[in-house]
């Protein structure tokens, strides 16, 4: 059996999200159609080239790969056939302003050794043991009423009716609700250089420590648990065994195809119309692109209107990229590094309530030929800079604040970073900037993360990924629930069509997890 035309389902978006919930869908046998006006599929995981250099244009750390072999795991297939991914151990290597250096190891037993060897007389190996120990209580938590459901807010993570089940009350108060990141971080890891460390997981989701909830501490046994990973090719190589895998199972491509209205009628979505005018009939529609921009730009009326009215959505920060093309590299550094800034509370100050760039920030290196040697020349590094500077606003101008902003920049890393001639090893350079962020992925503001984290009751909660108010609308994206970061982007597109599946809006094809003949597609490569 076939379904009818007007019973496909659409993806909005090839991002990480559209490309999970397209395979999905797909693997539980619907007919999918996804729309992506670029010319690439991964939306920021993407790549940037030149001069023999390869770099991953935005995310460039894979963790929690479960979510992908989930993804693929629905439609019978195994992840390792299709993306060969290596360990990282150390994850990270942070450099701090007083000249110290200090390696995150996936062991925790490991690394508190470290720490008591790094900071002696703080018992700071004790403190992250217990930290650890809390983290992995989150994580599971989060495992049992957050993860892989469409939550929007408390009430649907938390039945009530069974408010007196000891368990849910001690996973309630366990979430530590009215604290934040930063002050539990630092109520187990007394050495500010450890707690600088340890609070920069949350960058994963683009907020401040000092602004986000408790709860978001379980971040970090998610990748102790898991790892971090780095997958051959780049992170462009997540999107292109995606869309292998889209192919495979019979999702219908439409490059260079933007879509400029989601059609409805009766409260329920019917079609889209694309930017050249076509209408196309859908039973429902997933769209992968920024939660708060669909109901303004693509529903509007009174179902954006009810949207905007639910909640203030604040964008998370968004960010400055260098991709430096260095002809020699720096053997001091590891894949994954931060050069810290000297000061995190004012460099968050900055960033999140004064709303201009930090004055000394911190800054996140990918250093990939320590890994994979052919994204440069050889012994030279591709070198890749990511600054966290405040979403877009006003009066921001990256055409005049870049070239005094790459000064600070390159100033941090000579300093901090031990690359003191950094300048002279440069032969090829490119920028990413919050106006650029923002005008090619048309994100909120240029929010690289979605939607911020912040509020220490409700800041982890983000919209849900079925619409409450429209029938047939669901949402996948860093701007959906469960928020930003590779695996959490690829869970909403996960949950997204495993919701629309329960929902029964529209009948499947009878061959479920189907393999079909590759159809030919424009957008393979990310």
């Amino acid at each position: 059996m076939k379904t009818s035309q007007n019973e496909r389902i659409g993806v909005i978006g090839g991002g990480l999200g559209g490309l999970a919930a397209a395979c999905t869908l797909a693997a539980r046998g619907y007919q999918v159609i996804l729309f992506e006006r670029n010319e690439w599929l991964g939306g920021k995981a993407a790549v940037v080239e030149g001069a023999g250099f390869r770099f991953d244009a935005g995310p460039t750390i894979v963790t929690i790969p479960s979510v992908l072999r989930r993804v693929f795991a629905e439609a019978g297939r195994r992840l390792e056939d299709y993306l060969e991914l290596v360990r990282l151990d150390p994850q990270w290597r942070c450099f701090f302003e007083d000249g110290s250096v200090l390696d995150l190891n996936q062991d925790p037993d490991t690394m508190a050794q470290a720490l008591d060897r790094f900071a002696p007389g703080t018992h700071s190996g004790r403190g992250y043991r217990a930290f650890i120990a809390l983290s992995r209580r989150l994580n599971r938590i989060s495992q049992r009423n957050f993860f892989y459901k469409p939550i929007g807010g408390l009430r649907d993570m938390v039945d009530f009716k069974a408010s007196f089940d000891p368990k849910l009350l001690g996973d309630v108060l366990a979430m530590r609700m009215g604290r934040s990141v930063a002050g539990t971080v630092r109520a187990f890891n007394p050495d500010p250089r450890v707690a600088q460390m340890v609070d920069h997981f949350t960058q994963y989701v683009g907020s401040s420590p000092y602004g986000s909830p408790a709860v978001l501490c379980g971040i970090a046994h998610m990748q102790h648990d898991e790892g971090v990973w780095f997958p051959m090719g780049g992170t462009r190589a997540v999107p292109a065994a995606l869309a292998k895998l889209a192919q495979e199972l019979g999702v219908a491509f439409r490059a260079r195809t933007g879509v400029e209205r989601i059609l409805t009628q009766g409260g329920a979505v019917t079609g889209v119309r694309t930017d050249e005018g076509e209408e196309i009939p859908l039973r429902a529609v997933v769209s992968n692109c920024d939660s708060v921009r669909t109901h303004r730009e693509l529903i509007n009326g009174s179902f954006g209107a009810k949207f905007e009215k639910r909640r203030k959505y604040e964008p998370a920060c968004s960010g400055v990229v260098l991709y430096l093309g260095l002809n020699k590299r720096y053997e001091h550094l590891a894949h994954h590094d931060f050069v810290f800034s000297r000061d995190p509370h004012e460099e968050f100050d900055f960033i999140y309530k004064k709303g201009e760039p930090a004055p000394d920030p911190t800054c996140y290196l990918a250093a990939t030929t320590a890994t994979e040697p052919g994204t440069a020349p050889a012994g030279g590094e591709a070198l890749y800079v990511l600054v966290h500077t405040p979403y877009l606003r006003p009066h921001h101008d990256w055409r005049k604040m870049l070239p005094a902003y790459r000064k600070v920049i390159i100033g941090k890393l000579k300093r901090t970073g031990k690359m003191p001639d950094i300048e002279d090893r440069i032969v090829f350079e490119s920028a990413l900037t919050p106006q650029d962020i923002n005008d090619r992925y048309r994100v909120l503001n240029g929010a690289i993360y979605g939607l911020a984290s912040h509020g220490r009751f409700l800041g982890a909660f983000k919209p849900s990924n079925r619409s409450p108010d429209l029938r047939g609308l669901y949402l996948a994206g860093g701007a959906a629930h469960p928020g930003p970061g590779m695996p959490m982007v690829l869970m909403s597109g996960w949950i997204a069509a495993d919701a629309l599946d329960k929902d029964g809006v529209v009948g499947r094809c009878e061959n479920r997890a189907r393999q079909s003949e590759p159809q030919p597609a424009e957008l393979v490569e990310a």
